[in-house]
């Protein structure tokens, strides 16, 4: 028989696989994109019991999903653990390249985050390292994004419906953008902060701020003294009135902090000698006319005002001269001084979602006793009282039938509430308009550079002993005793003396004394002790 025979198909019979006829292309194949077609049905396996296995292996060595369900739950498991969808499409080298890099980020990400508190702290205040962040979260974004994508194209089965194709790209959208929320955010935050940092430590140009460098950055001295303002009106505005004024003296190596509040009606204010300000006021802040340009609380106004530039370079004079000053009453240096505006404080507890208080006494909203007009309502007393910004805002201010010391005390419990709402979790989900409203009533002279230092201030005064020292006006002593005090007629020597005591007093022996109406525990002058 010749070897040409045909078939009873009409074609030609080879036996050699060298001359063996080509396979007729089927209408799947047709179906296949050309740059997909890397296998036939015949590469399909077949289990024992006549099953297709799950996946298809390619001619090449790769495989890929021969469901849908199954390509989804590749791609799933590539996206939570980058690289095992590689691996699992048979791209060994990729998968376990991606899968390396992978799980050194993440090692390093959580040792950072268990171990490393303090530097995430001064990354916090850095712009510079803020920026880079922001930069390095879009860069870690978009690669895995990336690696989600392309582990769905190498394990999804090579022919999928239209509705699949549609189920297939929206599972693989929702994923990146699973992804790209915390990053996204991530990134977000960063540049708000690093735009709060610039904004509010913009380089100050201060006459009164020390002299420091990195290496020794609090001087030769073991403290560090900050002047906390409440004033009446914008901080960027001039001639406000600082009717809030307490100075927060720090202990460098323990981080224990005295609070000392002084009351805005004290009179004949000293300036430290050798400064301009003690040579134009030779016997304190005072002169012809109303009394109530001559308080503590004009300083900020009335220097600038009157003696423009008298303390040399500064782009706060009134700051400034009001640091002198405190530092002449206390009889101790204020470094630095920090203000806020009562007016915008308000919508910075709003956007803190309120604060949570103890009311001993009801609390008037509004009202004048100089001129006689009551208040429009009141805060009912009560323990753990959720107030609102506009609430908190006359919690701290309101004082009608009260008397100066009264609100100072709330005050100080004011700041102890916002310290408390500041937790981790509020901060995140109120972030963005906690920014834009700090940046508003937040105005200081603390260098940039030194904001690092603070965090590891910061953290020392978190488990430290806070006290407090109110000058207030003693009613219930008379001008013979040696703990009275009148802020109309002060004894500065007196107050000196009181400071350094509360200051040395490091294991708060002064409570039981009679210092203790000057200086009553903090936490205690907070708590809830209703008054009849």
């Amino acid at each position: 028989m010749a070897s040409g025979v045909g078939r009873a198909d009409g074609m030609p019979r080879h036996r050699g696989g060298r001359h063996a006829a080509p396979r007729k292309p089927s209408r799947d194949d047709a179906a296949i994109p050309s740059d997909d077609r890397e296998a036939s049905p015949d590469d399909t396996r077949i289990s024992a019991d006549g099953a297709r296995d799950r996946r298809l292996t390619t001619a090449n060595g790769h495989r890929r999903a021969q469901t849908l369900g199954g390509a989804l739950g590749l791609t799933t498991i590539g996206t939570l653990i980058p690289g095992t969808g590689f691996l699992a499409a048979g791209r060994r080298r990729l998968g376990i390249v991606v899968l390396s890099i992978a799980a050194v980020l993440f090692i390093a990400t959580a040792w950072i985050g268990l171990t490393r508190r303090r530097e995430l702290l001064h990354l916090a205040v850095d712009p510079n390292q803020l920026r880079l962040l922001g930069v390095g979260l879009v860069l870690a974004l978009l690669a895995w994004v990336t690696v989600i994508v392309t582990t769905h194209r190498m394990v999804r089965p090579l022919t999928l419906t239209g509705i699949q194709r549609f189920v297939s790209a929206a599972f693989v959208g929702l994923l990146c953008l699973a992804v790209a929320a915390p990053f996204a955010l991530g990134a977000r935050y960063a540049y708000i902060q690093s735009d709060l940092i610039n904004t509010i430590f913009g380089e100050e140009e201060s006459a009164t701020t020390p002299v420091v460098d990195s290496e020794n950055p609090w001087g030769d001295d073991n403290r560090v003294n900050v002047m906390l303002l409440g004033g009446d009106g914008s901080v960027h505005r001039e001639g406000i009135r600082t009717d809030s004024v307490i100075v927060a003296s720090i202990d460098t190596v323990t981080g224990d902090t005295v609070l000392f509040s002084l009351p805005r009606n004290l009179e004949e204010v000293p300036f430290p000698k050798g400064t301009p300000l003690h040579k134009e006021y030779p016997d304190g802040f005072t002169g012809e006319g109303s009394e109530l340009e001559w308080m503590l609380n004009a300083i900020y106004r009335n220097v600038p005002a009157a003696h423009p530039g008298i303390l040399g370079k500064s782009d706060n004079e009134g700051a400034d001269a009001l640091k002198l000053g405190v530092s002449g009453a206390l009889g101790i240096d204020v470094d630095y001084y920090v203000l806020v505006n009562l007016d915008g404080f308000k919508e910075l507890v709003d956007a803190m979602g309120g604060v949570t208080v103890n009311i001993n006494e009801p609390i008037p909203i509004g009202g004048n006793t100089d001129l006689g007009t009551p208040p429009e309502d009141y805060l009912d007393p009560g323990p753990d009282q959720h107030l609102d910004g506009f609430e908190a805002l006359w919690y701290s201010r309101g004082r009608y039938g009260l008397d100066d010391y009264n609100r100072m005390e709330r005050q100080r419990c004011m700041m102890d509430a916002i310290i408390d709402e500041a937790n981790p979790t509020n901060m995140i989900r109120r972030y963005t308009s906690i920014a834009a409203a700090t940046k508003e009533i937040l105005r200081t002279d603390i260098p940039q550079e030194m904001l690092g230092n603070f965090v590891d201030l910061a953290l020392e005064i978190k488990d430290a002993k806070v006290r407090s020292v109110v000058f207030r006006y003693t009613y219930d002593l008379d001008s013979s005793d040696p703990n009275f005090f009148n802020p109309g007629d002060p004894d500065y020597e007196w107050m000196h003396e009181t400071v350094q005591k509360a200051i040395d007093d490091e294991g708060g022996k002064m409570k039981k004394k009679k210092q203790d109406k000057l200086a009553p525990d903090a936490e205690d002058a907070c708590a809830y002790n209703p008054v009849s």
